[in-house]
């Protein structure tokens, strides 16, 4: 995010030079000071978009000045990083408690991680989030559940009954994407390889025009990694400059992430129009999604924008819908039924189930599944 204000409280003279050498070689503005005192009056004055502090230094320790800053009004909502040489579990606790939002430790990989962070916490807000088209983010607690079909069948379906509007799917599923080979996409521009490129390439522009179209899917796909040795090679701090890319060119953007939740992930599900969480029928997937959405709500993701599957495509038997809303806790929005070894055929063809296989009752369901869901992130976009 050239552009961007960045303040560094650090005693270490060159320490805090080399960071702000290589925060300048990314075309922050940098301001730099020495002391503690003198960090919270920079702070103040100045108005930085995001503040690092060394918490070991003689004057102030970086926990109080969290602390000041964080009860401020001129800077409580300033993103603070704590760039340490202190490894202590209770350092980090402490540091993380007084209001830092990430800490790191000074390292040979200490730049690499935070390039990734001042990203991820400068690319994703609310109002960024909020602009653009509609995100609908799918994951599950455990992989085996379908959940790379369903986003690419119910994209198909948004597409189809709203040919008026642009439809893209990513996937960000690590370490190896799901959607090419469901799709039958054999290209070689992926989601590292787009990663790799110039910020100043990879425009809206760029993806209106240069995201491969499937055809007979009627969307456009940003494939994922081809194998786990080019994942990598992904730069995650370029993920949130390229999904707001996106969004500026599309008016449905479905991402993939299977069960890759992590740092890289998180922010995307909470800032999302709708979290499509898909769930198998047995037991322990149950169970290991109950655990997922009770981490989702601890998050700020709030129920209003979950929307929930159970999906009995890939099995036969297991729970029913009564059963898994109640160990849940929350409604099950649609239950997807048995589809045999259809689901299956339709996929090892590259083709959408609803077009494959056009009479059978779960291609309604698809299709008043996708209208559904449309719907709400409409609804919950327009307040």
């Amino acid at each position: 995010m050239p552009g961007k204000k960045i303040l560094i409280v650090d005693a270490d003279v060159a320490s805090r030079n080399f960071v702000a050498r290589k925060l300048l070689e990314q075309n922050f503005e940098v301001i730099q000071c020495g002391s503690g005192k003198e960090g919270l009056i920079y702070a103040w004055r100045d108005h930085p978009d995001l503040i690092i502090v060394d918490p070991v230094m003689a004057d102030l320790k970086g926990e109080e000045i969290a602390i000041k800053l964080k009860q401020d009004p001129r800077t409580t909502n300033v993103p603070l990083i704590a760039l340490s040489g202190d490894q202590s579990h209770l350092r980090l606790k402490s540091c993380l408690d007084a209001g830092f939002n990430e800490y790191i430790i000074k390292s040979g990989q200490a730049v690499a991680t935070l390039n990734e962070t001042i990203n991820r916490l400068f690319g994703i807000t609310e109002e960024i989030m909020k602009q653009g088209g509609l995100l609908i983010i799918f994951l599950s607690a455990k992989g085996g559940t379908g959940t790379s079909s369903l986003c690419a069948n119910f994209a198909m379906n948004i597409s189809q009954h709203q040919p008026e509007m642009r439809v893209a799917v990513l996937d960000f599923v690590l370490p190896i994407g799901s959607i090419a080979p469901i799709v039958g996409y054999q290209g070689g521009q992926n989601i590292v390889t787009v990663t790799d490129m110039s910020p100043d390439d990879t425009t809206p522009e760029f993806f209106r025009h240069e995201l491969p179209h499937m055809n007979i899917w009627r969307f456009n796909l940003l494939a994922g990694s081809p194998d786990p040795e080019s994942s990598n090679q992904l730069k995650v701090g370029r993920i949130w400059d390229i999904v707001t890319a996106v969004k500026a060119s599309y008016d449905y953007v479905l991402i993939d992430i299977g069960r890759s939740l992590s740092k890289i992930t998180l922010p995307l599900i909470q800032h999302a129009d709708i979290v499509t969480l898909v769930v198998g029928t047995d037991i322990s997937t149950v169970s290991l999604t109950k655990t997922l959405w009770d981490y989702l709500k601890s998050k700020g993701v709030h129920s209003d924008a979950l929307y929930t599957i159970l999906n009995r495509a890939v099995g036969l038997e297991g729970l029913s819908k009564v059963d898994a809303e109640s160990m849940l806790g929350i409604t099950v929005n649609k239950s997807i039924p048995y589809l045999g070894t259809n689901f299956a055929f339709a996929n090892s063809h590259h083709q959408p189930f609803s077009l494959k296989f056009p009479k059978d009752t779960a291609s309604i369901i698809f299709q008043d599944t996708a209208k559904e869901m449309s719907a709400l992130a409409q609804k919950l976009r327009s307040g």
